[in-house]
């Protein structure tokens, strides 16, 4: 029995040496958190760094922005009608509220504008921060607020709010530096506030900066909701980007700050974006392309290489505090590549394609622009005409649509001559495209007027309409433009029909057109021989564009197989009816020589 009892009690009570064990080993974890919570908290990598708490409100979002604000901005231009440039100097603050167990704080500012949100960097173990950090906000109108909240960071628990002030702007000028009194028991903050009225038409490219979703913005009342059907990615699970941005290049990576923050770097096309979750602190950086200045080498710990991408002034840091530098720009350092010179290269070379991406961006613009001027009908010049001599000229014209997207669906006979077929299928007197959109069952026609343009060859006209779509992605029915374009020969005997069309309501409409080139060569007799030729043309890329030039061409081609049947109904038609009229009176011209 006593043998027992002295098993169980051996059984039950630990050892000498598993109580020692035990003791280590919370003394350590005790240890553990002291550090992290009191004296991490005042760890700052030197110069200003900081992260992103993903459980903050104010750091939930990239860039500030709710994913049902993010669907608003899609893709458009840079330009804008009217907008306000506020800029926002971050000068220092004082007698911040101690957040630290020795009494100082880690002080970074979000200041925000609207849905716009930018990050200071973070200036470690002090109470009076000196920053003297520059954000520009574009604004459309005003009034308007802006919002700075100063908040202590912490390597891994929550950020603590030190205090926030917001500010009305209210008018264009500038304040002097004042002292702002946070809403807290202690601490204020010196800003230096300047409003510009931009010009009409201007850009908001203001020292380099145009805002992160500039870009691809345009009114929802011009374009429909863009449906994705696919897989969302990291760019926007993690993210929030839209839904056409895929990932392009990925690199595990380290951001650095105190200690180095390993995570993985995604590249888009218009991207850099970086995402760690170490002890369970999220940590996410959205870098806008159009707000870097900088891609370099640099070194980390002068062993460890990295790269540093430098922003442009006022561009402030975006979803994680920036490290600072004596010239004002904000700075963001990674490390740990596994092929530091390779991911350089690549990020360079992405750099590269975005601007590259936005200049023939531009030049598409500037072309469509010119297209729809070109073609639209103006009253003043129908009724005014300059006299030739006076009149400027273009030395070399401009082609209307691209010729290199341009792929052959049809080549035959086609019963009539090139002559004919401008004249009873494409004059301002044919009523064939009025009968093809009814057959279609297309709806608000209208028809321009054909006319002459300087910039192009020939005669040029704007027909717009309502089209039914049969796209699952598509809504019932679309608006359209199509812009026409013709090219008589001085003989008669060819024909270039040209057209480009353009849908408003549709997934990713603003970034396609369909160009198509009708060429009808009289070939004796009463027939000619019609080419036609048809391609989607991208004015710039989307994740849809293979999906969609196949879709186009194939219903263009349904299109033409409706369109030449109608058309040869209707030169039956005009040619029968003119046929029996010549025979009932012989010494009638013939209608054919008479429409000629």
């Amino acid at each position: 029995m006593m043998i027992e009892t002295a098993l169980v009690v051996e059984y039950l009570v630990p050892s000498w040496w598993e109580i020692k064990v035990a003791v280590a080993a919370s003394v350590f974890v005790i240890v553990s958190y002291w550090f992290f919570t009191f004296q991490g908290g005042g760890g700052g990598g030197g110069g200003g760094g900081g992260g992103d708490r993903s459980q903050s409100p104010e750091n939930s979002g990239v860039g500030g922005l709710e994913v049902k604000d993010k669907m608003v901005q899609f893709k458009g231009d840079l330009q804008t009608n009217s907008p306000y440039l506020i800029k926002v100097e971050l000068l220092a603050a004082k007698n911040l509220i101690g957040a630290n167990l020795n009494g100082t704080s880690d002080p970074y500012a979000i200041i925000t504008c609207g849905t716009q949100k930018r990050f200071s960097s973070m200036v470690p173990g002090s109470r009076n921060p000196m920053w003297g950090e520059e954000f520009n906000f574009s604004v459309d109108e005003l009034p308007t607020q802006i919002n700075v909240t100063i908040y202590d960071w912490d390597i891994i628990w929550k950020s603590t709010v030190l205090g926030s002030v917001t500010i009305p702007v209210e008018s264009e000028g500038q304040s002097m530096a004042v002292w702002y009194t946070l809403d807290s028991a202690s601490g204020q903050v010196c800003l230096h506030i300047k409003t510009i009225k931009l010009p009409v038409n201007s850009s908001r490219g203001i020292n380099g900066y145009t805002g992160a979703n500039a870009r691809r913005r345009i009114s929802t009342d011009k374009q429909g909701p863009t449906v994705v059907h696919q897989k969302p990615g990291p760019l926007q699970t993690i993210f929030s980007l839209l839904p056409d941005e895929v990932v392009e290049h990925s690199y595990s990576c380290a951001l650095e700050r105190s200690f180095l923050y390993h995570g993985r770097m995604y590249v888009s096309a218009w991207h850099i974006c970086f995402h760690s979750n170490v002890f369970s602190k999220q940590m996410k950086v959205s870098i806008p392309f159009e707000d870097i200045d900088e891609i370099r080498k640099s070194q980390h710990a002068f062993i460890n290489p990295a790269i540093t991408i430098i922003l442009r002034m006022g561009a402030g840091g975006h979803g994680v505090p920036p490290l600072g530098s004596p010239d004002g720009r904000v700075r963001y350092k990674f490390a740990s590549f596994w092929n530091r010179n390779h991911a350089l290269r690549a990020l360079q070379r992405a750099a590269k394609n975005y601007h590259a991406m936005l200049e023939a961006e531009k030049k598409e613009r500037e072309e469509s622009a010119l297209r729809a001027h070109s073609s639209s009908v103006r009253g003043s010049r129908k009724q005014v005409t300059a006299p030739e001599d006076n009149a400027p000229k273009i030395e070399t014209l401009q082609a209307f649509i691209k010729e290199e997207v341009l792929v052959g669906i049809y080549n035959d006979v086609f019963p009539c001559t090139a002559e004919q077929f401008y004249n009873l299928l494409l004059s301002d007197d044919s009523s064939f495209t009025n009968e093809y959109r009814s057959v279609r069952k297309d709806t608000n026609l209208t028809i321009g007027q054909w006319h002459a343009a300087d910039e192009y060859d020939g005669q040029v006209r704007e027909i717009t309409f309502r089209s039914i779509c049969n796209s699952p992605m598509c809504p019932p029915d679309t608006a359209m433009t199509e812009y026409q374009h013709f090219v008589l020969s001085e003989d008669g005997k060819k024909l270039v029909f040209e057209t480009v069309q353009q849908a408003h309501d549709v997934p990713f409409g603003s970034y396609f057109e369909v160009h198509c080139r009708w060429t009808a060569e009289t070939n004796g007799g009463n027939s000619s021989v019609l080419d036609i030729k048809v391609g989607a043309h991208f004015k710039k890329w989307c994740v849809m564009q293979s999906k969609i030039k196949s879709g186009a061409i194939n219903e263009y081609k349904k299109e033409v197989e409706l369109m030449l049947d109608v058309a040869r109904s209707c030169i039956r038609s005009r040619i029968g009816g003119a046929a029996e009229a010549n025979n009932s009176s012989p010494s009638s011209p013939s209608v054919i020589q008479d429409i000629s």
